[in-house]
């Protein structure tokens, strides 16, 4: 017997750590609130916490810099790909 996962939302899993951040109900009163499990939401929690710092500290800025040089090399890859592949289907008589 097989059990699958269920998947949950970012905005789901946000309002319900925001929640638990909050600290107006217990994680055991959010859990049946929610039907997730306590361990989750203080995961979920620990992930918003942890997160915060990165949203203030630039990090993102840095990261999308390095991913955006990433995707020029990978276009650029392509391109060269493609005319490999449009001169050797030319030479093969494709």
């Amino acid at each position: 017997m097989k059990t699958t996962r269920k998947r949950y939302s970012a905005d789901f899993k946000a309002k319900v750590a925001l929640e638990a951040i909050r600290g107006d109900l217990t994680l055991a009163e959010l859990a049946a609130k929610h039907g997730v499990h306590h361990t989750m939401i203080a995961s979920w929690k620990r992930q918003a916490i942890d997160g915060m710092a990165s949203t203030f500290s630039g990090a993102s800025d840095a990261t999308k810099a390095v991913s955006e040089s990433e995707v020029e090399k990978l276009h650029a890859k392509i391109g060269q790909l493609v005319v490999e592949r449009d001169f050797l289907a030319k030479a093969f008589g494709r």
